[in-house]
């Protein structure tokens, strides 16, 4: 599993990073805000870890524009040296799931984070996300600005793969062998070019989702 670490503190993280990868997380350390919302852009994560104190905004600005952006999906720790009740009060107001006060034990902080994983499933997101449209794999239903749209099948299969390969160029003869050729349904190369008119459309010609020129397709946020 993925685990996103906000912490400018490189001596820190390098530790918690180390400590997690020997028990079979991957780390990946942001030293920013900034650098933790353009990841998220592009992937998310099992979990974050996040500290309050960031060079450009805090930490807990990013926890609440996780919850706005990706709902209650994300599970958020807080590792952070603000432990008055006050800190601890506004991080769960504004969104984490867990609150650890530095200095701390690293023992305590895997315990921690393997509960959250329990209690949330340890699974990925079962909704993804590209600018305002929303796909909920469980439901197998697509919002655009909280309105479903209706879609076909082929359609529905087209914009998953988009979207959970979302930051990446797609190529065409990719997504005829993973939208098609699985079920058995050989098509030619204009089945897929009718396909992607019709989703646009449908959707509203949304800007996240690119037509790379002698390529194919690549969905990425633009908003």
């Amino acid at each position: 599993m993925e685990i996103y670490y906000v912490e400018d503190d490189r001596d820190i993280a390098e530790g918690v990073k180390t400590y997690l990868e020997v028990r079979d997380f991957q780390v990946t350390i942001l030293e920013s805000v900034f650098d933790a919302k353009q990841a998220l852009m592009k992937r998310q994560p099992a979990m974050l870890i996040i500290d309050w104190n960031l060079p450009d905004e805090s930490g807990d600005a990013l926890c609440g524009w996780i919850r706005r952006r990706f709902g209650e999906n994300l599970p958020v720790l807080f590792l952070t040296v603000k432990g008055e009740t006050e800190d601890i009060v506004n991080g769960f107001q504004n969104g984490a799931d867990d609150y650890v006060i530095k200095p701390f034990a690293l023992e305590v902080l895997y315990s921690r984070i393997l509960a959250i994983l329990r209690r949330t499933g340890g699974a990925e997101s079962k909704e993804l996300y590209c600018d305002d449209i929303r796909l909920d794999k469980e439901k197998m239903a697509v919002y655009r600005e909280d309105e479903e749209v209706a879609l076909s099948q082929s359609e529905y299969q087209l914009l998953l793969y988009l979207m959970e390969h979302k930051g990446k160029t797609v190529t065409r003869e990719k997504l005829l062998a993973e939208v098609w050729d699985t079920n058995g349904n050989y098509v030619n190369d204009n089945t897929l070019t009718v396909t992607v008119k019709r989703l646009r459309e449908k959707l509203g010609n949304p800007a996240c989702i690119r037509t790379v020129r002698s390529f194919g397709y690549r969905m990425e946020d633009t908003l």
